[in-house]
Order: C-alpha cells, then structure tokens, then sequence
C-alpha cells in the first residue's frame, strides 16, 4: 500500500536532496527488480550490437525469435557484411522496417569488417560511428557485452526520469548527463535495467500502475495513474515469451538491503514469473570480468 506523501519535484529541492531522494528511489526498485537484465538474447558483443539496432520500433520478444536464425546463418561480421540481401529481408521481417535494417545490419558487418578487424569496438567514440549505432545502442553494448557502465536512455528511461522529477530534459543525451550526475557511474548499467523493467512492467506511458508502484510515495507524479492497489495491480505488464526465463544477473551492483543473489524478491512486488524458477545466476552473454575500457 502507498503510504506518505509524494517529494518534492526537482524544481523546488535542492541539488543534494534530488540526489538523495533519486539514489533511494533506485535502491528501492533495485530490491523490487532484483533479476533486472537485458532482455535481448545475446552470446557476444556482435550479436548484442545487431539485436539492438533489430529493436528499434519492435519489442524484445520479437528481436529474440529472429535472432537465433540470423545468427546461424551469419554468424559474424564478415558473413553479416556478405549476406544475401532478399534472405536477411525475410528473416528481418517481423522486426518491421526490414528493408532498413537489412541495409543497416548489412552495412554495420562490412564496417566492422573493414575498420575493427570483424571485432566490436569496447568504445563509445568508435561504436557511435558505425552504421545505426547511436549513444543507446552504444551503451547497452558497452554494459552488457563489456561492462563498461553506460545509461541506456530509451523511451522508458526518459519518461521514468522525467515523471520522478531527476530532470526535464527531453534530450536523450542531456538526459543521459543529467541522470549519470546523479547516480554513481559504476551503477548506471543496472539503473538503465531496473527504469526500463519498471516501464514495461508498471510505469507505462498511458496507464500508469501508480497503486502498484514501490516507489509511490517518493515519486513528484503519483496519481497520474491508477492508485487502487487492487486494480493496479491488474496492470502489471511482463512482456516476456512464452517459457522465457529472467535469470538473476549474478553481476548486479551489491547495495545496502538489496537481496542477495539467488534471493527471491517480495511476493507482489516485482516477483520473478513462474518460469524463472532453477535459473541460472549469470545471463546470457553478460561476461563476469572484462578488462575493456570506455572513452
């Protein structure tokens, strides 16, 4: 049940208050989303890269019945660059702006090929110059396949941040700045998973599930949506596949009162689904050291 009464937005506390009130805001849904993960299926830093530029204007779910034979028939960059243009348009067609894609996947294997010796650059300056890869793409890239940390600023993000008051900014790289003085850089990776689990899952652009919400009561823009408990709770959204699983991400960021790994979270809140149960702690494609760095 929410209880208290809602912060003050960002435009009257001060700097240190909003800094406080948004690192216990993402505390909070850290412990509510404690197997917060990238969604896309991944087993290299390559197949990461392409399933992202594939997720434009489509949903994860959807990237991940594609992927699989995408990549068994192009399995790296030099087949990627060299691909039959009429086959890929076929496999990429559920994403939707197929022919664009193809001609960007496409496109983004030669340039690989030709520049980085088929490898993915572990740099923001280098990523963001190949073909349909911006800061986003970048940053899940360097977070997830690398870890390097990055905020991922997709439509989520910005509207979560905007609706909790951390900024007002609607540019997605004044709000990546804005959102990273924030919080510390070394937790910006798992921010950007636990904002976007509780957009699609309770925070949703035109029904919000305010009563259901964890962080109800520090949140400026509680009450924009449903605050019934009850019929809040009927708006939770798990846009998952069927039998999908949510692994536990064995890489999180350990904060003060957050469960421990393998911990279940409170039931109600943010509980893993049914299908999670005997999940392996470490996803897919999430390397447990790296020595790349960022710049």
């Amino acid at each position: 049940m929410v209880s208290g009464a809602p912060a003050r937005t960002a435009g009257d506390e001060s700097s240190v208050a909003l800094t406080r009130r948004a690192r216990r805001m993402y505390r909070m849904l850290h412990e509510h989303y404690p197997y917060a993960h990238c969604e896309l299926d991944f087993e290299n830093p390559l197949q990461l890269l392409v399933a992202t530029v594939l997720s434009a204007q489509t949903t994860d779910v959807m990237v991940n019945k594609v992927t699989p034979q995408l990549f068994a028939r192009y399995p790296d960059a030099a087949a990627l660059a060299g691909a039959d243009r009429d086959e890929m348009e076929t496999l990429l067609k559920p994403t939707g702006f197929f022919r664009a894609k193809t001609n960007s996947v496409m496109k983004l294997g030669a340039e690989l090929v030709e520049r980085f010796d088929g490898e993915v650059p572990p740099r923001m300056k280098d990523l963001v110059t190949l073909p349909g890869v911006g800061r986003k793409t970048a940053n899940v890239a360097l977070g997830n396949a690398f870890g390097i940390p990055g905020i991922t600023v997709d439509t989520h993000f910005g509207r979560l941040v905007r609706r909790f008051g951390w900024t007002t900014e609607d540019d997605p790289v004044k709000v990546e700045h804005a959102v990273g003085a924030l919080i510390p850089r070394k937790e910006w990776t798992m921010l950007s998973h636990v904002l976007i689990f509780h957009g699609r899952r309770t925070c949703h652009a035109k029904k919000p599930a305010c009563g259901a919400c964890p962080i109800a009561r520090l949140c400026p823009s509680y009450g924009i949506g449903e605050t019934d408990p009850v019929k809040a709770d009927k708006l939770l959204k798990f846009e998952l596949a069927p039998g999908a699983t949510n692994p536990y991400a064995a890489s999180t960021p350990v904060l003060p009162g957050s469960p421990t790994a393998g911990a279940s979270a409170p039931a109600g809140q943010g509980a893993v689904p049914p299908a999670t149960a005997g999940a392996p702690s470490q996803p897919r494609g999430i390397p447990t050291s790296t020595g790349a760095t960022a710049s």
